[in-house]
């Protein structure tokens, strides 16, 4: 008879640590991506990203999808994507882009078969986080700080509609996932891996 140790998870035997996939939302620069690659190791899940996703199933950038169609069908395309994640995948962690939880149909969605969960940053963070990025089409538009300035004005109303709010700042991405583990497990009344056990959750500012 084969034992594995205590970690040992496998996708055929073991349960997911959550009850639905976890959908991180927040303007560019919030760090979906970067928390969401460490959350999903964190919690044995894995990890998509709604913007990787759309650009295998276009099979071109999204910077492309903008220049070639416009934002229309770039969020008609995304809208779908992140509607079949959600529903149909299994449990995981999955990044959404900043503008994503603004299509009222996408945040639906996510209501429905998901738990949204806001990476909070305030402008500074953004416009550190965005620089020398150029793969980002609205912040090519102009000054990225005044564009970010302006995103926030509109979509930060919208964000606040997410289940769960986490401030993302200038800590470690690994703190911020320490943050997020909390809010999850307050939220659905579990207990869940942080690193190096609950004594380092105690020392976690």
């Amino acid at each position: 008879m084969t034992t594995q140790g205590p970690g040992a998870r496998t996708a055929e035997t073991a349960q997911p640590l959550l009850p639905c996939t976890v959908v991180l939302v927040g303007l560019m620069g919030a760090g979906k991506s970067a928390i969401g690659r460490r959350l999903a190791a964190r919690l044995h899940l894995p990890f998509r990203d709604a913007d990787t996703e759309i650009e295998a199933a276009a099979g071109c950038t999204i910077a492309e999808i903008f220049a070639r169609d416009g934002e229309p069908v770039f969020r008609s395309v995304e809208r779908r994507i992140i509607t079949r994640l959600v529903k149909d995948e299994p449990v995981h962690i999955l990044a959404t882009g900043g503008g994503a939880f603004m299509d009222p149909e996408t945040r639906a969605a996510i209501r429905e078969h998901g738990l949204s969960v806001w990476l909070r940053a305030e402008l500074d963070v953004l416009v550190a986080r965005t620089a020398r990025r150029t793969h980002r089409p609205i912040l090519n538009q102009g000054d990225p700080r005044t564009i970010l300035g302006r995103l926030i004005e509109q979509r930060y109303p919208v964000y606040a509609e997410a289940d769960l709010e986490v401030v993302s700042d200038e800590r470690p991405p690994d703190g911020t996932v320490e943050l997020v583990i909390d809010a999850l497990e307050a939220h659905f009344g579990i207990q869940l891996p942080h690193r190096g056990g609950r004594q380092a959750k105690a020392e976690t500012p």
